[in-house]
C-alpha cells in the first residue's frame, strides 16, 4: 500500500465530546491548555453537583425526565461526589472543566442516561449558578473571620480602655487618645466591610440556571423550583443579562479591595507600633522572625507580608474590570478569567484575617512606653486653645494664636507645656490662671473627651458595649 492510501493515514482526534459533531478534528495542544480551566475551577465541584440536583430534580417535577431517570442521576452525582472529595476521582484537562468533567464521570458511572441532565441549560448558565453559590459560601465565611477580628479588637479595646497613647495627624503628634479608642477605629472600619459583603452576597442571590446559553428555553422548566431548592431570592429577569453577569464578582472584589486596605492600614500600625522607635507593643515568637546576620532584631514580618498582600486583592479587582470592560452580550469566553482572581482574594483574605486575628490576641501592650510618647509633643497644646475660649472667652482664632506663641516658647525652652511657670505664660496672656496647669495633663485631657465617639475612657467602655451587641 502505498503512503498516501488511506490504510496508513493517521486517524483524525476525536472532536471533544462537549462540542459535538460540529468539528472534525480535536483541538491543537495549545489549544487545549488555553481552553481548560479544570485546573482551578475544581473547586466548584460541591456547587456544581447542588446545582446539576437542583436542576435534575425540577426536570423530574415538570415531567421533562422521569423518575426512574431522575433517580439515576441524583444517586450517581451522589457518588461523584464522594469521588471527588475522597481524591479518588482523577481530573482530566481534555474534559476542560469541572462541569463536563463530572458529566463524563457520570456517563461512565450510569451511562448514556447522564445526558439526559443537561436538557433545557448550557455550561453558560450553569457556570454562573456555580460561581454564585460558592461565591455566596465565602463571603458568609468572611464575615465570620472579620467577626472574630471584631472580638479580638474588642477585647483588647476593653482591657486598655484608659490606656493613653498619642493620637496623629499626618504621622504628627496631635492629641492624646486612649488605646481602646484607637482599636475600636479599626472595628467600625470592619463593620463597613461587613456591610459592604452582605450588601453583596443580597445583590448576587439571585438564581441564573435556567437561562440556559443566552435566550433561556423552550422547555417548560420550573425557575421558581430551583430557585428555591438552591436558597436564591428569586430567579433572574433576564437571560441575557443572567448568563454575562459578573457584577457580583466585581462587587465582591471592590468590597474585598477596601477590607484590604482596611487590613494593610492595621498591618503599618503594627509595623510602626513594635518598632524601637515607638515600643509600643510586642509581638511573640510566633508572628515575628529573626534576622539572618543581626541576632538582636525581630521582625513583624506578619504585619508586613499581611501589609503587601493587599496589592494582591486590589490587583485582583482591576484584573478582572479589565477582562470584563470590553464584553458585549452575551457569554465570552474572556469570562472564564473571572474565578481565579477571586478564589486567589478569598484565600488572601481568609489568610490576612487569621493573621490579623492573631496577632492582635497576641499584643503584649507597654502602657508605659504609650505614656511617656503622648507626654512629648505638646499633645494638650488644643486643651490649652479650649481653655482660652471656654473659661476666658477669647475667639477661637485669638486662643490659638496665643496658644502657638506659648507652644514655641515652650519648644524654645525645650520643656513641656506644663513646664512653663505661670508668671511667662501670663506675659503672653495676662488673663491666665494657675487654674490652666489643670487642663494640661494627657490624662485630663482624655478624660475631657467626653462627646459622643470620644476617646473619654467611660465613652469607650460604652462604646465596647455596644461594639459587642452591634457586631458579635
Amino acid at each position: 500500500m502505498s503512503a498516501s492510501d488511506p490504510a496508513n493515514a493517521t486517524p483524525p482526534p476525536k472532536s471533544n465530546a462537549a462540542w459535538g459533531g460540529r468539528f472534525d478534528r480535536g483541538p491543537a495542544e495549545i489549544m487545549e491548555t488555553i481552553n481548560a480551566s479544570i485546573g482551578f475551577d475544581h473547586r466548584l465541584y460541591a456547587e456544581d453537583i447542588a446545582g446539576s440536583k437542583a436542576h435534575c430534580r425540577m426536570l423530574v417535577e415538570q415531567g421533562i425526565l422521569t423518575q426512574a431517570d431522575g433517580f439515576a442521576i441524583e444517586t450517581g452525582l451522589d457518588r461523584v461526589a464522594v469521588e471527588i472529595a475522597d481524591g479518588s476521582l482523577v481530573f482530566k484537562t481534555e474534559r476542560e472543566d469541572i462541569h463536563m468533567n463530572i458529566e463524563a464521570r457520570l456517563a461512565e458511572l450510569i451511562g448514556p442516561v447522564a445526558g439526559r441532565l443537561h436538557t433545557a441549560r448550557s455550561r453558560n448558565d450553569q457556570v454562573a449558578v456555580d460561581f454564585k453559590l460558592w461565591l455566596r459560601n465565602a463571603i458568609k465565611q468572611i464575615d465570620r473571620d472579620i467577626q472574630r477580628l471584631q472580638a479580638a479588637l474588642i477585647d483588647q479595646a476593653e482591657a486598655h480602655a484608659a490606656t493613653i497613647l498619642p493620637g496623629l495627624t499626618h504621622l504628627q503628634a496631635a492629641q492624646p487618645v486612649t488605646f481602646g479608642h484607637h482599636l475600636l477605629a479599626y472595628v467600625e472600619m470592619l463593620g463597613r466591610d461587613r456591610g459592604r459583603l452582605a450588601d453583596c452576597r443580597k445583590r448576587l442571590n439571585e438564581n441564573p440556571l435556567g437561562s440556559a446559553a443566552l435566550a433561556g428555553t423552550p422547555y417548560p422548566i420550573d425557575r421558581d423550583l430551583t430557585t428555591k431548592l438552591l436558597g436564591f431570592d428569586r430567579p433572574t429577569a433576564n437571560s441575557l443579562d443572567a448568563v454575562s453577569d459578573r457584577d457580583f464578582a466585581l462587587e465582591f472584589l471592590g468590597a474585598a479591595s477596601i477590607l484590604a486596605m482596611h487590613l494593610s492600614r492595621f498591618a503599618e500600625e503594627i509595623v510602626l507600633w513594635v518598632s524601637d522607635r515607638y515600643q509600643f507593643i510586642k509581638l511573640s515568637d510566633a508572628f515575628t522572625t529573626g534576622s539572618s546576620i543581626m541576632p538582636q532584631k525581630r521582625n513583624p514580618d506578619a504585619a508586613e507580608l499581611m501589609r503587601a498582600k493587599s496589592g494582591r486583592v486590589i490587583g485582583a479587582q482591576m484584573g478582572l474590570l479589565i477582562a470584563l470592560k470590553g464584553l458585549p452580550l452575551a457569554y465570552s469566553k474572556d469570562m472564564q478569567e473571572d474565578k481565579e482572581p477571586v478564589f486567589l482574594t478569598v484565600d488572601t483574605l481568609a489568610l490576612c484575617l487569621a493573621a490579623a486575628t492573631g496577632m492582635v490576641q497576641d499584643f503584649q501592650v507597654q502602657p508605659d512606653a504609650m505614656l511617656a510618647a503622648a507626654q512629648t509633643g505638646f499633645l494638650t497644646a488644643t486643651d490649652l486653645a479650649d481653655h482660652l475660649v471656654m473659661d476666658l472667652d477669647l475667639p477661637f482664632r485669638e486662643a490659638h494664636h496665643v496658644t502657638g506663641k506659648l507652644v514655641r516658647l515652650a519648644e524654645e525652652r525645650g520643656v513641656a507645656l506644663s513646664a512653663l511657670d505661670l508668671a511667662s505664660m501670663q506675659k503672653i496672656e495676662p488673663r491666665l490662671t494657675s487654674a490652666v496647669f489643670d487642663v494640661l495633663t494627657v490624662e485630663g485631657s482624655v478624660q475631657r473627651r467626653k462627646s459622643y465617639g470620644g476617646t473619654a475612657p467611660e465613652r469607650v467602655r460604652e462604646a465596647v458595649a455596644a461594639s459587642r451587641k452591634r457586631f458579635l
